[in-house]
C-alpha cells in the first residue's frame, strides 16, 4: 500500500460538555468525556502500526499535544458547512496530495480493528468504494480510489438513513462497492458495554 494509500480520521477535541452529547444526556458529561477519551485512544491504537500517511482532521482547531503523534500523522481542520462537505473536502485534499486511495473513519467505533482498515485499503484495488455500515444506520468507514464527490450530496446527516441514501447514490452512479461487516458506533448508553 505504502504512500499510495491514506487514512483520514475525523475527531473532536475531548472537551467536557462538547463530546458524545447523546451519551451525556443519560450518563453525564464526566462519563461521556471519559468514554470519548477511551474511543480516541482505541482509534489511535487501530492505526498506529499501519505505516501509511494518516490525516487527522479536527472539528474546531488543531491540537498539537495530544494522542495523535507520529511522523506519519498530519493534522488539519475540517472545512465545510455540514459533515458531508467536510468529508468531501478532506478526501479532495488527500487525493490532491497524490494518494490513489483513501479511507475515512471517525472516532466512535470501538469494534473497529487494524485488520479491517488494512483490508479496506486492499479492497480498493478491485472496487471503486468500500463502506462499513453502522448499526445505527450510518457508516463507520468509507473508502474510495478516486474523488467521487457526489457520494456526499443531499444526505441528511446524523440520521438512520445515511447508509441507505449513500448506497442509493452509489448505485445510481454505477460505482462498484464492497460492504464490510456491520459494526456499532458508540452513541447511547447501550453501546458502552465494553466499559463494564
Amino acid at each position: 500500500m505504502q504512500n499510495h494509500s491514506a487514512i483520514i480520521i475525523f475527531v473532536r477535541q475531548p472537551e467536557w460538555g462538547k463530546v458524545k452529547t447523546r451519551l451525556a444526556a443519560t450518563i453525564g458529561n464526566d462519563k461521556a468525556l471519559k468514554v470519548y477519551q477511551i474511543l480516541l485512544k482505541h482509534t489511535y491504537d487501530v492505526i498506529k502500526y499501519i505505516s501509511i500517511p494518516v490525516y487527522v482532521y479536527y472539528a474546531d482547531q488543531v491540537v498539537t499535544d495530544d494522542v495523535w503523534n507520529g511522523s506519519h500523522i498530519l493534522k488539519n481542520t475540517q472545512k465545510g458547512n455540514d459533515l458531508g462537505e467536510r468529508m468531501r473536502n478532506a478526501f479532495m485534499e488527500v487525493f490532491e496530495k497524490g494518494h490513489l486511495k483513501a479511507v475515512i473513519i471517525g472516532s466512535d467505533c470501538y469494534q473497529l480493528t487494524s485488520d479491517l482498515v488494512t483490508a479496506s485499503l486492499i479492497t480498493l484495488e478491485q472496487t471503486d468504494m468500500v463502506i462499513g455500515p453502522a448499526k445505527d444506520g450510518g457508516y463507520y468507514l468509507l473508502g474510495m480510489n478516486a474523488p467521487f464527490k457526489n457520494v456526499f450530496k443531499a444526505i441528511q446527516w446524523s440520521t438512520n438513513a445515511v447508509f441507505t441514501k449513500t448506497m442509493k447514490i452509489i448505485r445510481e452512479n454505477k460505482w462498484s462497492i464492497t460492504e464490510l461487516v456491520v459494526l456499532a458506533d458508540v452513541d447511547t448508553e447501550e453501546d458502552i458495554t465494553f466499559l463494564y
